[in-house]
């Protein structure tokens, strides 16, 4: 297949990019700067220029393939209910192209949507809108394409997708620890957090792509939940800093808005997934994985 993948230079994208190629499929790339076109070039995939906003662009490369892994978000947290409205513009957009055709379009959810404090399966809905919680926009969108035919699916990633050269959750949490001179946790940090590795993930969103149905969901976790404790433990041992417990009111200032994501008690199974695609992880966990140098050197 010819797929088209947006964020396909970013953390999971360009491990979507090489487990597609690897796999014999051909891959168009979303590029919005030359040294995104190059590395996509580099990967051996062909290269469309444009972003998130240029509607155009993506109606053009959803129009030339046969199916598309949408990996791309902009992460900008102080307009955030503003970029998942883009989020939403950009599936309908790449969706509306596929109308009759039975190609899919694979969309990012996350597992942080779904009921806090018990086991969410794929089965379970996110059970508020997006007026209430505005990530909620991209699976919206995507109900609103099967609506009209078009063979959507929804993979919910783990809060945590992990692995060498990670940008997201966990590398905020270690540069807060060596800022604030301890490793936190919110309470007795007992709450939970799925994760997965990206290479787990990249294979996932290419099983999905070659054996996905039209409505189906399924769940980027290979654990079903890592107490936040245990990753502040091994920061702190890495990093030689005390572990310490931070109240609610203290975790807001210490961890400002990754407090309200931190707190988050979340338990996600993907048994659904696993039975589905025939899809078996195979990479290391999140401790293990937090346990290498390369999460504590300075350029993380």
């Amino acid at each position: 297949m010819r797929v088209f993948v947006t964020g396909a230079t970013g953390f999971i994208g360009s491990a979507v990019v090489q487990e597609l190629i690897k796999a014999g499929h051909q891959v168009l790339g979303l590029a919005r700067s030359d040294a995104s076109a190059q590395a996509l070039v580099t990967a051996g995939a062909e290269v469309l220029h444009g972003d998130l906003q240029d509607l155009d662009s993506l109606r053009s490369g959803a129009a030339v393939t046969d199916g598309i892994i949408h990996c791309g978000f902009i992460h900008d947290f102080s307009r955030f209910k503003e970029i998942c409205e883009i989020d939403r513009a950009a599936i309908t957009a790449m969706g509306g192209e596929l109308k009759a055709t039975n190609k899919p379009i694979i969309v990012c959810s996350g597992v942080l949507l779904l009921e806090p404090g018990r086991l969410n399966t794929e089965m379970d809905t996110v059970n508020f809108d997006s007026n209430a919680f505005p990530r909620v926009a991209s699976e919206e969108a995507v109900q609103a394409l099967l609506s009209q035919g078009v063979r959507g699916m929804v993979v919910r990633l783990s809060p945590t997708v992990h692995g060498k050269g990670d940008h997201g959750f966990i590398p905020y949490i270690i540069e807060t620890a060596r800022q604030t001179g301890v490793s936190a946790y919110i309470g007795d940090g007992q709450n939970h957090w799925p994760a997965i590795h990206r290479l787990d993930a990249a294979t996932l969103f290419r099983l999905a792509l070659e054996k996905g149905l039209a409505g189906d969901v399924f769940h980027g976790v290979t654990e079903q939940g890592v107490p936040i404790r245990k990753v502040a433990e091994v920061i702190g041992k890495h990093l030689n800093l005390p572990v310490v417990s931070k109240s609610t009111e203290e975790a807001a200032t210490h961890f400002t808005w990754m407090a309200h994501f931190l707190a988050t008690d979340c338990l996600a199974s993907s048994e659904i997934t696993k039975q589905k695609l025939g899809w078996q992880p195979e990479h290391p966990g999140l401790i293990a994985d937090l346990d290498n140098d390369y999460y504590f050197e300075k350029h993380n």
